[in-house]
C-alpha cells in the first residue's frame, strides 16, 4: 500500500478530538469550559476536514511519502497538540471576551478555508487550467492559506501561552510560504498574472 500525505492528515485530523478527550481525562478537566470550547473548535475542524477529504479534495495531499517523510509529517502535525496539552496541564480559564474573539476567528477562518477551497474545486473541475481570480480569490491570492491561519489562531490562542503561536508561525514560515511562492511562480505563466498580482494581495487583504 502506498502511503499518501492524505492518509496521515486525515489521521491526524480524525485522532484530534480522542486526543483532547483523552487530555481532559488525564488532567481532569471535565469542568473547565475552556478545555470544552477548545474541543469543540478543533475537534469539529478535524471532522469537517474529513468530509473535505472525501468529497472535495486537495491534490497537493496525493503525494506519496516514505516512512521517514511520514514520521516527519505527522510529528510536524502533532505540534498542534501542544496548545490542548498546555490547556489541560494549567488548567487555563480563558476570560468569556477573550474566548469569544478566539471563537470568531475561528468561524471567519472556517467559512473562508472551506468556501475558497470549494471554489477552487469547482472552478478547476468546470474549466481546468484556469486563472482563478474571481469570488474569494480576486483581492487575496491565497484566501484558502488566510483561512487556515485564522483557524489554528481561533483554538491556538485558548491556550494563553507563546508556545503554539510559535508552533503556528514556524509552520507559517517553514512550510506555508515556500508553498505560497512556488504557486506564485507556477500561477507566472498565465498571461493574466500579473495584473492579477498587481490588483491582490498575498495573504492578508490590505497589507500583504
Amino acid at each position: 500500500m502506498i502511503i499518501r500525505q492524505r492518509h496521515l492528515v486525515d489521521t491526524h485530523k480524525f485522532l484530534t478530538t480522542f486526543v483532547v478527550l483523552g487530555l481532559m481525562a488525564v488532567y481532569d478537566q471535565w469542568s473547565n469550559t475552556t478545555a470544552w470550547v477548545y474541543l469543540a473548535l478543533h475537534g469539529t475542524y478535524g471532522m469537517i476536514w474529513l468530509i473535505k477529504s472525501r468529497t472535495f479534495p486537495d491534490k497537493r495531499w496525493e503525494a506519496p511519502v516514505s516512512i521517514p517523510q511520514g514520521i516527519g509529517l505527522f510529528g510536524t502535525l502533532a505540534l498542534y497538540w501542544i496548545a490542548p496539552l498546555l490547556i489541560m496541564q494549567n488548567g487555563t480559564q480563558a476570560p468569556s471576551w477573550y474566548t469569544a474573539i478566539c471563537i470568531a476567528l475561528y468561524t471567519l477562518g472556517i467559512f473562508l478555508h472551506y468556501t475558497s477551497d470549494m471554489q477552487k474545486h469547482m472552478v478547476l473541475t468546470v474549466h481546468p487550467g484556469t486563472l482563478l481570480r474571481e469570488g474569494l480569490w480576486a483581492r487575496v491570492r491565497n484566501p484558502n492559506y488566510l483561512g487556515e491561519l485564522l483557524i489554528y489562531l481561533g483554538y491556538g490562542l485558548l491556550a494563553m501561552h507563546w508556545l503554539p503561536l510559535a508552533v503556528i508561525f514556524m509552520i507559517v514560515l517553514l512550510i506555508w510560504v515556500p508553498n505560497m511562492l512556488k504557486k506564485d511562480k507556477s500561477l507566472s505563466r498565465y498571461p493574466d498574472y500579473a495584473e492579477y498580482r498587481r490588483k491582490s494581495k498575498w495573504l492578508i487583504p490590505f497589507l500583504i
